[in-house]
C-alpha cells in the first residue's frame, strides 16, 4: 500500500498455495484469459461463452472506458495450466462522483479452488491498493452497465446478453477470500402475453392524454435517438447506487454497437409536449443466437448470427433500460408512465415473436421499481451479488 500500511498480500491470512499469478496489461495477449472458461464451465449446459472478439475489444486501450480508467488483467496458473482469471480497474469518473477511494475487480472465473480465487482477488486488491484505493468491489466487468455481480441464484438457465453466469461455488469462494455482500441485483423473468386489467387501464389513461406520444427509435436519426435515450436514462438513474454518467465517447461506442442488433420495435421514447420524458430499450438476446459458437464469430459464426437475428428472429430479449425523467416522476397524472411503457413493450414483444424477456437489473432495495415489475407479472429468477472488502 502507498501509505505504508501492511499490504493485502502480506496480511496474516490464509495464503494461496501453489498458484502463480500472471499480470497482463490492457491490450496484451489474452489467450489464457479467453480460453480458461472452457475448463471452468466444461459440462455446464447453461454457460454461453462470450465472443472472443468482444472481450478483446473491451479489454483494449481503444475502449473509451480506459480514457477515464486504468486496469490490468490477471490469470492464475497451477503447474502451468490456467485455472482462473480476473481484472482489476480504477474508474476515475466513479472517484470524481463518489470520492470513496473504491477500486473494482471483474471478469472473475475460477475452478473450484479456494487458493486460486484468493490469489486472484488478492492480486486485484494489491493492484488497486497500490494506487491509493481503500476498498475493492466487484465483480464489475468493467463498470455498472457491463456485466455486474456474481450469480448467486438462477444457475439453471443461460445468461442473457450482457449478464454474467457463474458456477454455484463462485460466490462462496469470494466470501472465503474475505469479501462481504455489498448489494444484490435482481433479474426478473416476464412472459409475453395478456397484461393485468389494472395495467391495461393505466396504459389506456396515459395513451388518451393528447400531450403524450410514444414512438420507436428512428433508424434514420439513430445516433440522435441513442443520445436522447442515454440522456433520459442518465437523468432517471442519476440517484441510483453506483451510477456513473457515460462519457460522450462511451455513448458513441454504444450507439455503434446497438446499431448492429437493435430491433426498433423493441424500443420506445415517450414524449410529453414534445420533450423526451421516458424511455424503454430492449435488445434481442444475442446469447440465444451464439450458444454454439464457442466464442468464435469468424469465419462461420457471423453469417449464422445475421441469419438467426434478421431472418429466423430471436425468441427472447432483455429489457436493458427503462426510466422516467425525475421532473415527471412525481407528477400525479403521469404516475403510470412506467406501466404505460411496460404494456407497450409487452405488445411489441408479441408483434416481434418474443416469447419471454428478462428485465434486469434492479437493485434489491429499489422498492418502487420492483413493485411495478411485480404488478406486471414479473418474477425474480436470478440474483447477482456485488461484494466488497476494505483494504
Amino acid at each position: 500500500m502507498t501509505d505504508g500500511s501492511v499490504s493485502v498480500l502480506e496480511r496474516p491470512a490464509r495464503r494461496a498455495v501453489g498458484v502463480e499469478i500472471r499480470k497482463i496489461p490492457i491490450g496484451g495477449r489474452l489467450d489464457d484469459f479467453l480460453g480458461v472458461v472452457d475448463r471452468i464451465y466444461r459440462g455446464d449446459p447453461n454457460y454461453v461463452r462470450p465472443l472472443d472478439l468482444d472481450l478483446k475489444r473491451r479489454l483494449s486501450p481503444s475502449n473509451p472506458f480506459f480514457e477515464h480508467a486504468d486496469g490490468v488483467v490477471f490469470t492464475a496458473h497451477r503447474n502451468g495450466t490456467c485455472v482462473g482469471r480476473c481484472t482489476a480497474q480504477i474508474d476515475r469518473s466513479h472517484l470524481v462522483r463518489y470520492g470513496d477511494k473504491t477500486g473494482f475487480f471483474g471478469f472473475l472465473d475460477t475452478v473450484e479452488d479456494e487458493d486460486v480465487a484468493r490469489a486472484l482477488l488478492d492480486a486485484a486488491s494489491e493492484w488497486v491498493g497500490q494506487r491509493g484505493m481503500k476498498r475493492i468491489r466487484g465483480p464489475l466487468s468493467l463498470n455498472m452497465y457491463d456485466e455486474v455481480g456474481c450469480l448467486v441464484e438462477g444457475f439453471d438457465t443461460p445468461p442473457m446478453l450482457m449478464t454474467p453466469h457463474h458456477r454455484p461455488y463462485q460466490g462462496g469462494l469470494i466470501e472465503r477470500a474475505g469479501f462481504a455482500k455489498a448489494k444484490d441485483l435482481y433479474a426478473w423473468r416476464y412472459t409475453v402475453g395478456d397484461v393485468p386489467a389494472r395495467a391495461r387501464k393505466a396504459h389506456d389513461e396515459i395513451a388518451a392524454m393528447p400531450e403524450v406520444r410514444a414512438r420507436h427509435i428512428d433508424m434514420k436519426r439513430f445516433d440522435e435517438d441513442v443520445r436522447t435515450i442515454l440522456d433520459v436514462f442518465d437523468d432517471a438513474w442519476s440517484d441510483n447506487w453506483g451510477h456513473v454518467t457515460p462519457s460522450h465517447r462511451q455513448a458513441a461506442r454504444l450507439a455503434d454497437e446497438l446499431r448492429l442488433v437493435v430491433i426498433p420495435e423493441l424500443t420506445y421514447i415517450a414524449e410529453i409536449d414534445g420533450e423526451p420524458a421516458a424511455i424503454a430499450l430492449a435488445l434481442p438476446n444475442v446469447n440465444e443466437l451464439i450458444r454454439d459458437f464457442g466464442g468464435k464469430l469468424l469465419p462461420f459464426g457471423l453469417p449464422k448470427l445475421l441469419y438467426r437475428l434478421k431472418v429466423r428472429g430471436p425468441k427472447t430479449a432483455r429489457l436493458l433500460m427503462l426510466g422516467i425523467r425525475k421532473k415527471y416522476r412525481n407528477v400525479r397524472k403521469y404516475a403510470a408512465l412506467s406501466t404505460f411503457l411496460y404494456v407497450k413493450m409487452n405488445e411489441a414483444g408479441r408483434r416481434t415473436g418474443i416469447e419471454w424477456g428478462e428485465l434486469s437489473w434492479t437493485l434489491e432495495d429499489n422498492g418502487p421499481v420492483n413493485v411495478a415489475i411485480k404488478f406486471m407479472g414479473g418474477k425474480v429468477y436470478k440474483r447477482f451479488r456485488l461484494y466488497e472488502r476494505e483494504l
